[in-house]
This record gives C-alpha cells, sequence and structure tokens, in this order.
C-alpha cells in the first residue's frame, strides 16, 4: 500500500487557536499525517506548508459536513470553542451555537462515518471547591463558560462514537503567531517593558504547557483513547505564584507584581478558585508525561529565540 494511505487523515478545527497553530506545527513536522486545518479567519499560522487550510464558519454545517465527506478524515481534534468567560457570559446565544450545538452536529457526523473525535474542554467544568480533581469528579461549572463545555461533553457521550474528552487548564507557551498571548508572555512582555502589573493572588491552577497539550492529542489519535482525560502540568500555583516564577527565570523587576484578589476583579464569582488535576488516567493510558512549569519556562526561551532570528 502507498505510504500516503496509511497516514491517519486529522481535521482539526480552530487551527488559529494557540492549541491549534502548536498542533499544526508539530503534526506537520512529524510527517506522520494528512491534515486539513480549518478556522472561522484566514489562516494566521505563519507555517503554511504541509498540510491542507479551509476557512469555514463553524456554524455553516453545510459546508462542515462537505469538508467532512471530501477529506475523509480517520480523526478529528475539534479545539474551536468560545473560551472567554466574558463572551460566554454577554453572548450566550452564540456560545450556545458554537460551544454546543457545532461540537454536537460535528461529533454526531463522527459516530456515522467511523470517525475518532478528541474534543478540548477545561478545568472550568468544576467550581474550585474540591480540586484538584480526576476525572470521576462530578462538574459544578460556576460560570457559562464552564456550563457550555460541561453541556458539549454531555452531548458527545451521547451522540459520538469513539471519542476522547480532554480537560485542560492555563494553558501557556509560545507559538510562532506571537500575537497569541498567554499569562506566561504577557507577565515576561509587560515587565519586561517596566510596566507595572496586578496578579491574583487567590486563584490556584496547574498550568498547562501549549507544546503537552498537543502532545496528548496526538496520544489520543494515536491510541485511538476512549473517555475524558485531564491534561496539565503536575505543580499547582497561585496565578500570583506562576507570575513570580516567569518574573525569576528571565531575572525581571518583581517590585512591579502586586497581588490582588479576584472579588476586586469581579472574578471571585464566575471563576473557580482552585481546580488541578489528578493525572494518574492520562499517565496510565495515554502514556502522557507533564514538563514542569520551571522546567518548560527554558524550553520556551530556546522558541523565541528560534522565531525572533
Amino acid at each position: 500500500m502507498d505510504e500516503l494511505m496509511q497516514k491517519k487523515r486529522i481535521l482539526i478545527t480552530g487551527s488559529n487557536g494557540f492549541l491549534g497553530q502548536k498542533l499544526t506545527d508539530l503534526m506537520v513536522l512529524s510527517g506522520a499525517y494528512e491534515l486539513c486545518c480549518t478556522s472561522q479567519s484566514a489562516n494566521k499560522n505563519p507555517n503554511q506548508k504541509g498540510y491542507r487550510f479551509e476557512q469555514i464558519n463553524l456554524l455553516d454545517f453545510d459546508k462542515i459536513a462537505a469538508l467532512i465527506e471530501d477529506f475523509k478524515p480517520s480523526h478529528i481534534i475539534h479545539t474551536a470553542a468560545i473560551t472567554s468567560v466574558e463572551v460566554c457570559e454577554q453572548q450566550a446565544d452564540l456560545c450556545q451555537q458554537i460551544n454546543v450545538d457545532a461540537v454536537d452536529f460535528i461529533a454526531s457526523i463522527c459516530k456515522k462515518n467511523q470517525i475518532h473525535f478528541t474534543f478540548l474542554s477545561t478545568d472550568f467544568v468544576f467550581d474550585g471547591k474540591n480540586g484538584p480533581y480526576d476525572e470521576l469528579a462530578e462538574p459544578q461549572p460556576c460560570n457559562a463558560y464552564g456550563q457550555s463545555k460541561w453541556a458539549a461533553e454531555q452531548k458527545i457521550q451521547a451522540h459520538a462514537g469513539s471519542y476522547a474528552i480532554l480537560r485542560t487548564i492555563l494553558v501557556y507557551g509560545i507559538i510562532a503567531d506571537q500575537n497569541r498571548s498567554n499569562l506566561v508572555l504577557w507577565a515576561k512582555n509587560k515587565l519586561s517593558q517596566g510596566e507595572a502589573i496586578q496578579v491574583v493572588d487567590d486563584q490556584w491552577r496547574m498550568p498547562t504547557w501549549v507544546d503537552d497539550l498537543a502532545k496528548a492529542c496526538i496520544l489520543a489519535v494515536e491510541k485511538n483513547a476512549e473517555g475524558i482525560f485531564h491534561i496539565a502540568g503536575e505543580q499547582m500555583f497561585s496565578i500570583l505564584e506562576a507570575v513570580y516564577e516567569v518574573a525569576d527565570f528571565w531575572q525581571l523587576d518583581k517590585s512591579l507584581i502586586s497581588s490582588i484578589h479576584a472579588k476586586e476583579l469581579g472574578q471571585a464569582e464566575n471563576r473557580p478558585q482552585k481546580t488541578g488535576f489528578i493525572l494518574t488516567k492520562a499517565k496510565q493510558e495515554l502514556g502522557f508525561i507533564p514538563t514542569g512549569f520551571r522546567a518548560s519556562l527554558p524550553y520556551i526561551q530556546e522558541q523565541m529565540t528560534t522565531l525572533n532570528r
């Protein structure tokens, strides 16, 4: 059989997103996949070779169905979503359509065509009162975003055939499209410019390196993983502690950092206080190996240096 015919055929939605771009780059680099990427806007990934790109609105179900029929993926990795807590609260109908209805539609197509479906979810399906959580913990979202992701998970479990749901936490790192920011880059850039920043000191997370999350998606594909998996870093930090780590690594002025309580930002009720994941299942069943937060920073610096050459 021709080598190309043996390659898994992967459709990535939301390929302009932070994870979507990293996943595209890793899969292209591996040379092991036939890849089709989709996003609502034109391709923003500086790396535009080695895969097919289609600009498609996630709510254009006819075009989504036609693309799946044409490309015939063996696997779909669905990263597309509205992830802003505030946008999900302010635009409830759009949140429902993008984060739930579109997921349900794609999941149903996957079942009909025996396509493995990998879905990205969030720690925000939990209220943050009993973290860290394992996969059997009962979701209790405290905001519209978390509610939409939990609703989507339930649709997948009801209507998808073969699926893996990967929940993750506070994703950080760097990709070639340096317009995409996150906690680490935000803190580094602000402090490097001598700007004072306020950082929440009473919310706790286990930050996830985007490279690790992308590799977890690939593991889910390779193993045709089934069920829910928790993917995150292994270390729990307050948001403030994580920013101090960034300042320490890049030798930036920590006196520019001041703490603030979530309540002062209006985030005490609509953000979980302490999440975190128990990673045993992902380690044992996927072979997931998380990179420590501190250990990831030299890699990020190396990636920055390479991108800026």
